[in-house]
């Protein structure tokens, strides 16, 4: 299936983000996360890249072809650049073709300190460019509604975007946030630049308190005065954090349904439990 095609049939599409394991032997455990979420008959599984991009450790394409043929889940394999070489996009792109994998994400990837990046790729555009030139694959990209941390503003960051259309991007997904109305003015001036690709809302529901140490502080995202009074009041109650933080996560995803939005795409961080709280609570607008 096409996932460009899926967005053309159908509104919202709703998604999932999953993550490999670390170790090989976590791959039962993500196989139980899959099955889970498979309840909420997802129109696709996002899979991320291995980090830093290791080629070697990497088991995004299995899992990837596994959410496909065990599940029947179509599956979208993630592909950095930062750390790759034209050789290792250009296998990839061979295990992606074998395993029966139409969909991928073209990013640039985080860079890793202490590991060199390679030259072959700058930006995603020039990955997308690659995936183009040599496969029939569906390219997906990123999207910032804040605009990306390492451009001067926003309006640069969009000029960006439309290189990665140019390029072959069919459809967008975006960074997570916690401000719908930023998403809103985002989507404007996206449409007034010309580019009319669906873009999918990205969703993570914060529900501990390492999650609003690493991953709220590195995403750079905005916090709305709901969210902040949230954390305070809870940052120290692990049971009402919870609660509260799938709360959070339904009413910004009901109001985007509300508001029409073409796709949400939820960041799982493998907790399946989580992720099925939510869909309870938004199914009958999907």
């Amino acid at each position: 299936m096409k996932i460009p095609e899926l967005f053309e049939h159908k509104k919202p599409v709703f998604s999932f983000e999953i993550f490999p394991p670390k170790r090989q032997s976590g791959l039962d455990k993500i196989y139980d996360t899959i099955e889970k979420l498979s309840v909420c008959q997802p129109d696709f599984i996002s899979v991320t890249y291995g980090a830093g991009g290791n080629m070697a450790d990497n088991s995004t394409c299995e899992i990837a072809s596994n959410i496909k043929k065990r599940f029947g889940i179509e599956p979208l394999a993630h592909l950095t650049c930062v750390n790759s070489s034209m050789e290792d996009v250009t296998e990839m792109i061979g295990r992606f073709a074998k395993a029966d994998i139409e969909n991928v994400l073209a990013l640039r990837g985080d860079i890793v300190p202490g590991e060199a990046i390679k030259k072959d790729f700058s930006h995603a555009n020039e990955l997308a460019i690659e995936v183009q030139r040599n496969s029939g694959l569906q390219i997906l990209g990123a999207c910032y509604p804040e605009g990306h941390y390492e451009s001067k503003n926003l309006r640069e960051d969009i000029q960006n975007l439309k290189y990665k259309i140019g390029a072959g991007v069919k459809v967008l997904i975006t960074q997570l946030f916690f401000d719908n109305q930023l998403f809103y003015e985002f989507l404007v001036q996206v449409r007034n630049a010309g580019i009319h690709v669906p873009v999918s809302a990205g969703i993570m529901p914060i529900v501990n308190k390492k999650q609003i140490e690493k991953t709220v502080a590195l995403s750079g995202a905005s916090l709305p005065h709901e969210f902040t009074k949230m954390i305070g009041l809870y940052e120290n109650d692990p049971e009402e954090l919870y609660n509260h933080g799938i709360q959070y996560a339904v009413d910004q995803i009901r109001d985007l349904l509300e508001h029409g939005v073409e796709g949400i795409h939820l960041y799982t961080m493998n907790n399946p439990d989580v992720s099925l709280a939510i869909y309870q609570k938004i199914k009958d607008l999907l």
